[in-house]
């Protein structure tokens, strides 16, 4: 799966560490998905929907090995 966690961020201007205080979990967790080595729980992306302000379809993409 891909995702675009890092471009969101950049368009909120906000760190690594300002994201994941935001939803609740490390900053390493952010950096593991924005590295794609983490999939987030269900629950870990509707937070990160809210706080974008988008469907999670926005910025997780599934990929044909998916």
């Amino acid at each position: 799966m891909k995702n675009t966690i890092k471009v969101e961020r950049a368009i909120l201007d906000i760190t690594q560490d300002e994201l994941a205080k935001e939803i609740g979990v490390s900053r390493q967790t952010i950096n593991s998905i924005e590295k794609n080595r983490y999939v987030p729980s269900t629950v870990l992306a509707l937070k990160l929907s809210k706080l974008f302000g988008k469907p999670v379809n926005d910025f997780f993409v599934l990929e044909d090995q998916d």
